[in-house]
């Protein structure tokens, strides 16, 4: 009988805390939470659309692992991460529309996870907005459904961040703990750099409360996740100084160098902006980026005034440190790079637009309300169209490497083949051959073995608009496709001497 009353009492209080208030609460936050993401996800589907053809980098990592077209070559500062992540489509299917609706799904699923690693640290208003800004942004939507891994790396931070704190405020919350551990996996296995930058502020944190259970989370999600790129770096770098370096070079060397305005520039819908010149984007395509930290200063200040300082501070230092070598470290600039910043930034942003429409009292609340509901209106405006025209042009490029790719299978170029040149990464994909280069970045062949492979297959050197033919196949007959010019060895090609 006493056995039979405990379990009965056990019974209600398991019962009791599934109804609880803050339980209750939280329930109904998921509702929003995954309207977020669903609405994120139908906006990639219809204004990307799953058409888009795969980009440079995409085939880089998509190559390494399917079975229909052959790896192309993989430089240093890139991590497997994406690969494995499309792995599960990419495997077996050449269907690119596959693969974009897979990876807008997943990427959705992603959001909401990491909106829900925040609960408890702000309200749920606070987090549906932060959530809606950071999806709405012309380079969260456009990078979304593309096998990419900076905005991996942003949800990765979200995650890692906000399971940080939760930990910090119960150290009984174990799942929080694993969070850390998964968020910090997550960024490692993407951009083993991007997952440094983004921990240093969580690092320091632990190691100056001595939080044992958090430093090692962190410590091994990054190992977990930066484990193959360190092996890989022994084993085809000559070690991870020799890797770091080769990464270095090929990112034109890191060091004080200020990319503040070519990323002001590539907010006009440049993928990447190498070298950047050219005018700086309307007033009105940039004045965003001018706000958000304006914002952010403002959620500090709210957090400071309601004792609540390290939920918003925390975010703003991490999106900080994510943001600095991108801005101040490398000579070039690519609007994803600035993902996980955006990501972390959308929190304190979100806390600053709620305290302007909520503080204003009388006559002024619906005045303040206007204004910031027309801001937003505004600003969505401003990512639509950028967005638009960004998915419009990158489909017109991508097609027009189909294209070719189309015009080398008339002229006889087909798999097992080989192309090197201009674009020969994106070309020598579309048309199903292997690409290679006897010089810069994407080095991975010599002219020895061009002209050996010529005996075997088919090889065509393509020469871009303002280029000249490669001098081992300037004897190759020259055909035009469009404004290039395309030399293929002829099938009775013999190794010629080259002095």
């Amino acid at each position: 009988m006493t056995d039979g009353t405990g379990a009965l009492l056990a019974g209600t209080r398991r019962r009791a805390r599934k109804s609880a208030p803050g339980a209750d609460r939280w329930a109904g936050a998921r509702r929003p939470l995954a309207a977020v993401a669903a609405v994120f996800v139908l906006a990639q589907l219809v204004l990307v659309r799953p058409v888009l053809g795969l980009g440079w980098d995409e085939i880089v990592y998509v190559s390494q692992v399917t079975s229909h077209h052959p790896a192309a070559f993989f430089s240093a500062p890139r991590s497997r991460g994406v690969s494995l992540l499309v792995a599960p489509v990419a495997s077996w299917s050449s269907s690119t529309v596959l693969l974009r609706v897979y990876l807008a799904l997943l990427s959705g699923l992603a959001l909401y996870l990491a909106l829900r690693a925040w609960r408890g640290l702000f309200p749920t208003r606070v987090l549906v907005t932060a959530g809606a800004f950071f999806a709405s942004l012309w380079v969260t939507l456009f990078y979304g459904p593309q096998a990419m891994p900076n905005y991996w790396v942003a949800v990765g931070a979200l995650i890692a961040v906000g399971c940080f704190l939760r930990h910090r405020a119960d150290g009984s919350a174990r799942g929080a703990l694993w969070g850390v551990l998964a968020g910090a996996a997550l960024m490692a296995w993407m951009r083993p750099t991007d997952a440094v930058w983004v921990t240093l502020p969580l690092i320091a944190l632990a190691l100056a409360h001595r939080h044992g259970r958090l430093l090692l989370a962190l410590g091994g999600g990054l190992a977990a996740g930066g484990v193959e790129w360190v092996i890989e770096a022994y084993a085809g770098f000559g070690g991870l100084a020799e890797r770091l370096a080769e990464a270095s070079r090929i990112q034109g060397g890191l060091g004080w160098q200020i990319a503040v305005d070519d990323q002001l520039r590539s907010l006009g819908g440049r993928a990447l902006c190498r070298p950047c010149t050219g005018s700086m984007p309307h007033p009105v395509i940039t004045l965003w980026w001018f706000v958000l930290p304006l914002l952010a200063v403002l959620g500090l200040i709210v957090a400071v005034r309601a004792g609540r300082v390290l939920p918003t501070l925390l975010p703003l230092v991490c999106a900080a440190t994510a943001a600095f070598p991108y801005l101040f470290m490398i000579g070039y600039a690519a609007p994803r790079f600035l993902q996980p910043a955006y990501a972390l930034l959308a929190l304190p942003v979100a806390d600053a637009l709620w305290h302007l429409v909520r503080t204003p009292r009388g006559r002024w609340r619906p005045a303040a309300t206007a204004l910031v509901a027309l801001g937003l209106a505004g600003h969505l405006a401003v990512q639509l169209t950028v967005l638009v025209h960004t998915a419009d042009r990158n489909t017109d490029s991508r097609r027009d490497w189909a294209r070719t790719a189309d015009a080398l299978h008339r002229l006889g170029v087909r798999p097992p083949c080989l192309v090197t040149g201009h674009e020969a990464i994106p070309i020598g994909y579309y048309t199903g051959c292997s690409s290679g280069a006897t010089a810069g970045n994407n080095e991975n062949t010599t002219v020895g073995e061009i002209l050996s492979t010529a005996d075997r297959i088919p090889v065509a050197a393509i020469t871009g608009p303002d280029g000249t033919p490669p001098r081992y196949a300037r004897s190759w007959p020259a055909h035009r496709i469009g404004d290039l010019e395309v030399r293929i060895a002829p099938a009775d090609l013999r190794r010629l001497e080259i002095p």
